[in-house]
């Protein structure tokens, strides 16, 4: 026997699960966690994590990335620094008779 239907009882698709957009965006996060952990977890694992901790690896990888940039930037600026230390022309050239011109 059939449990019965009763068309009040109707549920739209968004009451159990996610919205297409918001499944996007787990499985974005879900790659993105498994890509640049660098093969430390594997999707089965990422994906039944629970959310808090899922949420604080993804923290923990943002917070390396930012301080590997803020690292690279400290470098650029360092050898833009010793660049242009060694490149400084004096501010009186030596003089070379043969690169005068002549002026008569």
């Amino acid at each position: 026997m059939e449990a019965p239907s009763s068309p009040g009882f109707q549920l739209d698709q968004t009451f159990f699960g996610f919205n297409p957009e918001d499944r996007i965006t787990l499985h974005e996060r879900l790659f993105k966690l498994i890509w640049y952990g660098e093969g430390r977890w594997d999707w089965d694992t990422i994906y039944n994590m629970p959310i808090s901790l899922r949420r604080f690896y993804v923290s923990q990888v943002n917070k390396i990335f930012a301080e590997q940039a803020e690292a690279r930037e400290a470098a650029k600026e360092k050898q833009r620094q010793s660049v242009k230390s060694k490149s400084k022309e004096p501010d009186n050239p030596p003089f070379f008779p043969g690169n005068m011109k002549s002026t008569k």
